[in-house]
């Protein structure tokens, strides 16, 4: 809409709203903060776009044009000139390791290496001044970006660190690279056998490698050390100034031990969590099922931060390390299908009791195998429970397939027939793309990060970035939805751009679809009066910035509940 257009609907709607008003009324009281003179995506589809918001006590009591807005104008009100920048409701990543965030910050950080070598000199800098036997962590390897794809080895490794063992996760957390010092703390030699779900990969002699693969990863995790509660506490605090920088004001937290949830409180409860958490609890765990705690929740400490009404399940691996689950073979790697780690008939009675219970169930599934499988589970719990049977707590279960990356024709439009929301993180089909043809075949990869196909089927999306995995940025992820190029505009014309979004879509996905797929669609999610006033002030307005600027938009404030909490 133009701004004269705007502005003609806003006088009508002042108009039409000013005729039924009846008497004049006591001017409202005077807002805590005033955004003027811009754009405002509101995302509310009565009045897509104003000019001005007030805010009071964290909730936005008016949206509007300028005129309008000066009644909400007191000697105290702060005030932010947009000068033609563009508001927007605060960003959701609703796909997102909080905690995992927070311990990356204090690991040996592998993101952007391009060799082994690199790998093992950033490693062997970081062990510096550790003491002997001290646990080396790190994350960000991926050996598809290298020279040589092939995964690593611990020869090297071993070799630069021999006093110190090693834990080196790949990007994508579904792959470990260990030393042998490692192996040997964890008893892992040629006779280890692979556990369910989880593979060692071999030499040619049967003897491990050092890199574990999906559920052999537990073999080394379990001895790793925890950070003390008051470590993470910190940490958690640094990841949430990061988020706040990208515009971040609320979280899907994927995938949680209870243990990191009660941090969160403890921040909550001193007044230092700035964001709005809905926690899946990692449903594998049977800690996170105990019914003493008053769990589900959708206000955890009655401050309207932390949710606690889900629970996160696994069916299969990463495409990166040839571990999610594929209905035919790896067109890389015959007689390959990836690996399952849940199989459907355990999955489908965790769903029924948490159907019964009152939790919303989001399962990791990459491959079309795993996705089948999920929505297979799905499908049987959701007949199995009756609405009458259900929790009163959630009679709409809003389940979840978390990724939904690479999909069958034929389970495109079972997502909308049963409701079950696909969690999409639009930077993995940027970074993946560059061998997931290689990975599928060019069939298979035509239904790889299929947003668009979806969306035409009929199901609802809800968008994430699956940090560490990918960086916390939502303007990356708007970019990649929209164009379907990494941010130097590669490949031109995009990856397969049959699937784009629109840049409303894009919009939507981190705004007002993360709150329906949270269950928070009546506080959060568009900018209108009586919603919570989590808002992002950008640099350009994302709907109508040249495509080529898409990928240089920038933050320029965050604010939560009412204050400003970065400000560029």
């Amino acid at each position: 809409m133009t701004r004269p257009a705007t502005r003609l609907a806003l006088l009508l709607l002042a108009l039409l709203t000013g005729a039924c008003a009846g008497p004049a009324t006591a001017p409202p009281e005077p807002a805590d903060l005033l955004l003027r003179h811009g754009v405002v995506r509101t995302m509310d589809p009565r009045l897509p776009v104003a000019e001005a918001l007030a805010a009071r006590d964290g909730v936005i009591v008016y949206v509007g044009d300028d005129r309008g807005a000066e009644a909400f104008r007191g000697p105290r009100t702060r005030v932010l000139e947009l000068d033609g920048r563009t508001a927007c409701p605060g960003f959701t990543d609703s796909h997102l390791h909080l905690s995992g965030l927070a311990r990356t910050l204090a690991q040996v950080d592998l993101s952007g290496t391009t060799s082994e070598a690199q790998v093992v000199a950033r490693t062997v800098a970081a062990a510096a001044g550790r003491p002997p036997g001290a646990w080396i962590v790190g994350r960000g390897w991926d050996q598809n970006d290298w020279a040589d794809s092939a995964f690593p080895v611990h020869g090297p490794l071993s070799e630069a660190l021999p006093g110190h063992p090693v834990a080196l996760r790949r990007v994508d957390g579904h792959a470990l690279l260990v030393n042998a010092a490692a192996l040997a703390a964890a008893g892992i030699d040629a006779a280890t056998p692979d556990p369910p779900g989880g593979r060692l990969l071999r030499d040619g002699h049967g003897a491990p490698t050092g890199v574990l693969v999906d559920n052999a990863m537990e073999l080394v995790d379990r001895l790793l050390p925890e950070l003390e509660p008051a470590a993470l506490a910190e940490a958690v605090r640094r990841a949430i100034v990061e988020l706040h920088r990208h515009g971040i004001t609320a979280v899907h937290d994927a995938g949680v031990p209870w243990r990191d949830v009660q941090v969160y409180a403890e921040l909550a409860r001193r007044g230092q969590f700035g964001l709005r958490a809905h926690v899946m609890l990692d449903g594998t765990l049977e800690d996170s099922w105990r019914s003493d705690r008053g769990l589900p929740t959708s206000d955890l400490t009655g401050q309207g931060l932390i949710a606690v009404r889900a629970m996160k399940f696994y069916a299969d691996g990463a495409l990166g390390s040839r571990g999610a689950a594929l209905l035919a073979d790896y067109s890389d790697d015959p007689g390959n299908r990836g690996l399952l780690l849940t199989d459907e008939d355990r999955l489908a009675a965790a769903c029924e009791r948490a159907l019964r219970e009152g939790w919303q169930v989001c399962t990791h599934a990459i491959g079309d195998r795993g996705n089948r499988l999920v929505l297979d589970a799905y499908a049987r719990a959701l007949a199995a429970v009756p609405v009458a049977e259900r929790a009163p707590f959630a009679p709409d279960p809003r389940f979840r397939v978390e990724h939904a990356q690479v999909l069958a024709p034929a389970d495109l439009p079972r997502f909308a027939a049963l409701g079950v929301i696909a969690s999409v993180q639009c930077q993995h089909q940027t970074s993946d793309m560059a061998w997931a043809a290689a990975r599928l075949g060019p069939e298979r990869v035509r239904l790889a990060y299929a947003w668009r196909a979806l969306l035409d089927a009929g199901a609802r999306l809800t968008g994430g970035s699956d940090c560490p995995v990918e960086r916390p940025d939502p303007l990356a992820a708007l970019h990649a939805a929209v164009t379907r190029t990494d941010e130097q505009g590669e490949p031109f014309g995009g990856w397969h751009p049959e699937q784009a979004m629109t840049r409303g879509e894009a919009l939507a996905s981190v705004t007002a679809w993360p709150a329906y797929a949270a269950f928070d669609e009546h506080r959060l999610g568009s900018l209108e009066p009586g919603k919570r006033a989590d808002i992002v002030v950008l640099s350009e307005d994302p709907l109508t910035a040249p495509e080529d600027r898409l990928a240089r938009l920038r933050v320029e404030f965050t604010i939560f509940d009412g204050g400003v909490v970065f400000e560029n």
